[in-house]
C-alpha cells in the first residue's frame, strides 16, 4: 500500500498521476489535510506539472542560500504541512546552519532517498518534527527505519531526536492558545 502526505499541488498531481499510469495496481492512502488544497504556499509552479517532472518521495532542501552541507548544524526530517511552518520561522530567524527535508511517501519507506540526504549531511544532527501527538504521527513508524538506516551506513552511535508535541490520548488540545503555544515549542525544538 502507498501512503503520502504531498506538501505541494504538483506533488499531488504527480502521485494521482503515478497512481493510475502505473501497470499495476495498488491502495494509495493520502493522508495530506484539506487545507494544503487551498493553502497559497503549496501552490506550484507550472513548470513544475511538465512532462519531465515526476513525483519526488523525499523532497530536499530546497533554499539556495544555505552553507555548506557539511556545515549544517541540523536536518529537520518532517512531512506535510508542519513544513511550512519550520521554513517560515527558519526564514524568520534567519538560520542558515538547519536544513529542512520533506518526506512525501511514507509507505513504502523511502531507503535510499532517505539515505542520499544523510549521507549529505554527515555532521548534522538528526530530529524528526511532527506537528502531531508523539503516539499518533509517523514518529513511532519512522524512528526505526531511520535507526537501521543509520545502522546500515555505519552510523549507530547517530542519535534522531523527537520534535513534536507530548504523548496524548486526545489528537487536539481543544484549547486555541495552548494549541499555538504546542506548536511554538515544537518549531523551537525542532530548529534550536
Amino acid at each position: 500500500m502507498g501512503i503520502v502526505n504531498c506538501t505541494t499541488a504538483a506533488q499531488y498531481f504527480h502521485v494521482l498521476r503515478r497512481q493510475m499510469r502505473r501497470s499495476f495496481r495498488k491502495p494509495l492512502v493520502v493522508v495530506a489535510p484539506k487545507k494544503m488544497l487551498k493553502f497559497g504556499p503549496a501552490g506550484s509552479n507550472i513548470e513544475d506539472f511538465a512532462t519531465d517532472t515526476t513525483f519526488m518521495r523525499v523532497i530536499g532542501e530546497q533554499s539556495t542560500d544555505m552553507i555548506a552541507d557539511d556545515k549544517v548544524r541540523k536536518v529537520v526530517f518532517c512531512s506535510g504541512q508542519v513544513y511550512y511552518d519550520l521554513s517560515a520561522e527558519r526564514n524568520k530567524r534567519n538560520l542558515k546552519d538547519v536544513t529542512i527535508v520533506r518526506v512525501e511517501q511514507l509507505s513504502p519507506w523511502p531507503f535510499r532517498s532517505i539515505t542520499a540526504e544523510l549521507e549529505r549531511y554527515k555532521n548534522a544532527e538528526i530530529v524528526w518534527c511532527q506537528e502531531e501527538n508523539k503516539n499518533g504521527g509517523v514518529w513511532s513508524f519512522a524512528e526505526p527505519r531511520f535507526r537501521s538506516l543509520l545502522k546500515s551506513m555505519g552510523r549507530s552511535n547517530v542519535d534522531i531526536t523527537y520534535a513534536g508535541r507530548d504523548i496524548n490520548c486526545s489528537p487536539s488540545t481543544g484549547f486555541g492558545s495552548v494549541h499555538k503555544q504546542q506548536l511554538i515549542d515544537l518549531v523551537d525544538s525542532a530548529l534550536l
